[in-house]
């Protein structure tokens, strides 16, 4: 009697995905690329802080090249689509690391303050290279939704990654070596990573040129209120940092809260993963929903940590177990980018997204202080906690408009 075979085993999708021709090679350049994206704030208010003795300086300058990003970061990306990721990425890459070696420059030699201003906001021309690596992937896999789910699972995980070894590099090589170290390095690493990831050219999506008349992704079904929850969602992030350093260091613990931070990222990273290796459910607006639902949920767990414990050890298991939510918050959303944005014009609708991003990461950052300021630490814990809920509000409203048909 013949037997039955054995059910066959899912196959690991990452396996799967960098089984695909000239994956490993571009992803490897991106990681080098995206590392330096969370050292240079870090590395830049360590080296002016400490040669002009002014955080408030150290973080003006910062803000202003923060809001200089949000500003002309779609406009990278649009040439980006219409030129090609290596044709525009290296010299705009090449302008970014001029700024930021400039930065290093004025600090070290005692160079007027509004120098350091024009200096750092020329660091805006900083290719997004998350945005082009999830590009070509979408080029790659175009119509095969499990592989492109693992892709931006994968990429959001590399994300929070970099986001949390970034930081705690930078200190280091502040500290272990000479101020300026952690903005040096990064500019290497960023210069190299971009060269890299430019010379896979078999993976580079086409160009697509732009007819005078076509329209911003802005104008696309659904665009808008899919980057009001990324504003929202930008919030929570920005809020959450800001709290939660005003919170350690009122236990008297503020050289821990890079640390505490890194395991809300941790548990980001971790989640991330995990949710690229399951079969998503087929609808994707309300698997948002379902995200920024439970986002809204965990948010909670630091503000109870905070409110009923003042242990800094609850608090750190509060924001690991508050990360897990906001990976797959991403994931979907970004995924919805890739289907709403209008063919040829992906890195720019990407950019977008990162721009509201950094707009509401600007945003809970302020509102956070003023929090802290008028109520204490542990009252604002419940900015993220309403940042969430309007995502989560804004989402479920806008469901209905994000379900419109792919535009591949």
């Amino acid at each position: 009697m013949p037997q039955t075979p054995p059910l066959a085993r899912r196959p690991n999708p990452y396996i799967r995905l960098f089984r695909t021709p000239g994956a490993r090679a571009f992803t490897l350049g991106n990681l080098v690329a995206r590392l330096p994206m969370g050292m240079f704030s870090v590395s830049a208010v360590i080296m002016i802080a400490g040669a002009r003795g002014s955080y408030a300086l150290a973080g003006a300058v910062t803000a202003t090249g923060l809001a200089a990003t949000a500003l002309v970061a779609p406009w990278t990306a649009r040439l980006v689509d219409r030129h090609g990721q290596a044709r525009i990425a290296v010299p705009a890459t090449a302008v970014a690391v001029c700024g930021s070696l400039a930065l290093l420059l004025c600090v070290h030699f005692g160079a007027p303050d509004w120098t350091l201003f024009a200096a750092y906001a020329a660091t805006a021309t900083t290719p997004n290279t998350g945005g082009m690596s999830r590009a070509r992937w979408a080029h790659l896999h175009r119509g095969d939704p499990a592989a492109l789910h693992a892709a931006n699972s994968f990429e959001q995980a590399a994300d929070e990654l970099c986001f949390m070894l970034g930081p705690v590099a930078a200190a280091s090589l502040c500290s272990a070596l000479f101020p300026e170290a952690g903005t040096l390095v990064g500019a290497v690493l960023l210069m190299t990573g971009v060269l890299l990831f430019a010379a896979q050219r078999t993976t580079e999506p086409p160009a697509a040129p732009r007819a005078p008349a076509a329209k911003s992704p802005l104008k696309a079904r659904g665009f808008a209120p899919l980057l009001a929850v990324f504003l929202a969602t930008g919030a929570v992030f920005g809020s959450l940092e800001v709290v939660t350093i005003a919170y350690t260091d009122g236990l008297g613990h503020s050289s821990a809260a890079g640390g505490v931070l890194a395991l809300q990222a941790a548990g980001s990273c971790a989640a991330g993963l995990l949710y690229g290796a399951v079969r998503p459910a087929r609808s994707v607006p309300r698997r948002l929903v379902g995200c920024v639902g439970a986002m809204t949920v965990l948010m909670c767990l630091p503000l109870l940590a905070a409110r009923t414990s003042g242990s800094l050890l609850a608090l750190a298991a509060a924001l690991l177990c508050a990360g897990a939510a906001t990976a797959p918050t991403m994931v979907t959303g970004m995924t919805l980018v890739q289907r709403l944005t209008p063919e040829g014009q992906l890195n720019e609708g990407m950019a977008l997204a990162v721009t509201a991003i950094l707009g509401g990461i600007a945003a809970g950052s302020a509102i956070g202080g003023q929090v802290i300021d008028q109520a204490g630490a542990e009252m604002g814990y419940l900015i993220p906690v309403c940042a969430a809920a309007v995502a989560l509000v804004v989402s479920a409203a806008g469901s209905g408009r994000y379900a419109a048909p792919p535009r591949r």
